[in-house]
């Protein structure tokens, strides 16, 4: 791997199996396309930087998992700031497109034969030539210029002209904003379109403009209302990473411990979401009352039954009582009996398995192409774990397996996350039972600067990836997380086409998508040409 990656460019091990290599813009797509499908890798994310001024120039660095191989590779392209422009990977590498076009969106970068680069995340009203994270962008004078167009354009508005006033995609009685539009033939959905990034937090500019580097962790575990654990979890491992910080052993166990508590109590929601979904509320009621069992878990060992606020880097806040370890393994007991008899039950029933069995299917091709994570490509038989391939933590110290399947469908989707709960069970018991003495913060946490991290997670959802710059004066130069939610979006364009108009809110659902499962959807009938509002409770009733 070595060898090859010199033919290309400056190779540099930046920390343990992860390499950055750093190469000119025409050898980009090449490489690209050798580390993604001649060897078997899979593309994770891109991520823009203003690097201006440290050494003059734009940076883009792709970044690619190696699961066989265990290593992670980088690929550093520098952006020359006059040209602004690189050859685009999205046409070997689909999976890219909207990474791609959020790097145009934020720096200006032009890939260049990108089939599509429109804007992802800016408004169509957003201000042409301001591109938000740029280190010459301050974030209060980007307030004012903002808030001064959107004075100018009322005062240009009559107080007696009529308008329409929209209801959605964002609005008080949602529970997040989305879009889709479905264009259907009859019942059968022929197209799907979707929009999200309605509200942007711009979280990455703050932490870089305004916070330190252990202040960052607590908007990392607020990146999602439900596994936001595993993001802080990242965050830290990229700095501890960049500066070659030695975490302690009993540390990385308490992080472990949480982190599989976090994915028990992600996937019983999910499931409760899905039989809510398909109409069954009995099993939506008896999975999440098994489910508080696990939040009472996550609240006895932290005080807190969610964002626990324990992340530092170099290790944990506050440590674990040790005396509370068996009151966990007796809950962890009653969870694995009752729970067993709940979904055994619920996956046999002949209406669950007749709405998810051969319903939404995704191949394993498509699964390559679009860079799916966790479940999503699990289900479609392709074999990633970033806990197994790219341990992390204490889970080199535990023994798992990671459940494959190769339907491709919701039902198949739903026997990964089945297969996961009970291994997380196994899990915890084996790291409760082995947890380690010692002390839980690193001595002598220093941060270098400039130096670049890698921090990876299995979320429940799937791989969480964290790229970060260190910068000075205990700051952070560049911060990127990306959410498995990202990557596995677009796949439920491909999922939906073909289905029954009935079948879109579990295949929706089976991604368990970080927006709360979709309340609205615009249907386009395509041979009238009518387009109206349907709420994914109605389209339960029509299944």
């Amino acid at each position: 791997m070595l060898n090859l990656l010199k033919k290309y460019g400056k190779v540099e091990k930046i920390h343990k199996d992860t390499y950055i290599v750093e190469i000119s813009p025409d050898k980009v797509k090449e490489l690209c396309e050798i580390l993604h499908w001649k060897l078997n890798g899979h593309f994770s994310v891109t991520v823009g930087s203003d690097e201006r001024p440290v050494n003059g120039y734009f940076g883009v660095y792709h970044v690619f998992l190696l699961d066989k191989q265990k290593l992670s590779v980088i690929v550093h392209v520098k952006v020359n700031p006059v040209t602004l422009k690189i050859p685009s990977i999205t046409s070997v590498i689909p999976g890219a497109n909207w990474h791609e076009r959020e790097a145009h969106d934020f720096f200006g970068i032009f890939f260049e034969e990108h089939p599509n680069l429109e804007r992802l995340i800016l408004p169509y009203d957003w201000p042409e030539g301001i591109h938000p994270l740029r280190k010459d962008v301050n974030v209060r004078e980007l307030r004012y210029k903002l808030l001064k167009k959107e004075t100018e354009l009322v005062a240009e508005k009559k107080a007696e002209e009529e308008y329409i006033v929209p209801i959605g995609p964002y609005h008080p009685a949602l529970h997040e904003p989305e879009y889709f539009e479905l264009y259907v033939e009859g019942e059968k959905i022929v197209d799907a379109r979707y929009k999200g990034f309605h509200v942007h937090r711009g979280i990455e500019k703050v932490a870089e403009e305004r916070l330190t580097i252990n202040q960052v962790p607590f908007i990392a575990e607020r990146i999602c209302g439900i596994c936001g654990y595993t993001h802080s979890v990242a965050y830290c491992q990229a700095v501890e990473n960049a500066a070659k910080i030695d975490v302690p052993l009993r540390a990385n166990y308490i992080r472990s411990i949480l982190l599989e508590i976090e994915r028990v109590h992600s996937h019983l929601l999910w499931f409760g979401v899905l039989f809510h979904l398909l109409g069954f509320d009995t099993g939506f009621m008896m999975t999440w009352l098994v489910r508080e069992k696990i939040m009472d878990l996550a609240e006895i060992l932290t005080g807190n039954r969610k964002n626990y606020g324990l992340n530092l880097v170099g290790g944990v806040r506050r440590d674990v009582d040790s005396k509370k370890i068996d009151f966990c393994l007796k809950t962890l007991d009653y969870v694995d009996n009752k729970l067993r008899r709940i979904l055994n039950k619920m996956l046999g029933l002949k209406e669950i398995v007749s709405r998810t069995k051969d319903i939404g299917f995704l191949s394993h091709g498509e699964a390559r192409k679009l860079s799916v994570v966790g479940p999503v490509a699990r289900a479609s038989g392709v074999e990633t774990d970033v806990r197994k391939y790219h341990p992390y933590a204490a889970y080199g110290e535990i023994e798992f397996k990671v459940p494959v399947y190769d339907g491709g469908d919701v039902y198949s989707r739903a026997l990964v996350r089945y297969d996961e709960v009970f291994e997380s069970i196994s899990m915890l018991k084996q790291l409760l039972k082995n947890i380690p003495k010692g002390n839980v913060m690193a001595d002598n946490v220093e941060i270098p600067e400039y130096r670049k991290g890698l921090g990876l997670t299995e979320a429940p959802r799937g791989e969480n990836v964290h790229l970060v710059i260190t910068g000075r004066d205990n700051k952070i130069y560049r911060w990127r997380p990306r959410a498995p939610s990202y990557n596995n979006i677009p796949s439920t364009l491909v999922m939906l086409k073909g289905e029954n108009l009935a079948d879109a809110p579990a295949i929706i659902a089976s991604i368990d998508p970080c927006f709360s499962c979709t309340d609205h959807l615009v249907v386009i009938d395509v041979e009238r040409n009518i387009k109206r509002k349907v709420r994914l409770k109605e389209l339960v009733k029509r299944g």
